[in-house]
């Protein structure tokens, strides 16, 4: 399983990278695999807030449907509409083409409240 260095991660499985001004937002690499065949995704509307552990969007799975989670409080300020008709992005470039949306943080110090990639890597082997 790939756990980049440069993002933390929820216990969520989500992923959250400062670039700028804004946080970047994806599934992890293990969420992905769990997940299976990625088949649609339902992506925030730009422009909504939310909260931290708020409903960001959804995935769709040949197994299952699961929730996305917001790392981080603020306004969504962009989404990766490529997903929309490539949602399989997310099976094969999670931490790249895959990501879901930018959120314009309420707080960027709320990425230290986030797991580092060996204390994520931890949980993920447990």
């Amino acid at each position: 399983m790939q756990v980049p260095e440069d993002r933390r991660y929820s216990t969520d499985h989500e992923w959250a990278r400062l670039t700028g001004g804004t946080v970047q937002v994806g599934i992890t690499d293990y969420a992905q695999d769990a997940l299976g065949d990625i088949v649609y995704v339902d992506l925030p509307t730009v422009g909504a807030h939310v909260e931290v552990g708020g409903v960001l969007g959804e995935v769709e799975s040949t197994k299952s449907v699961s929730e996305i989670y917001a790392p981080v409080a603020g306004e969504v300020v962009a989404v990766n509409t490529a997903l929309a008709d490539t949602p399989e992005l997310l099976n094969t470039d999670p931490y790249g083409a895959g990501w879901i949306s930018e959120i314009a943080p309420a707080d960027a110090s709320a990425l230290d409240a986030l797991l580092d990639s060996a204390r994520y890597s931890a949980l993920i082997s447990e």
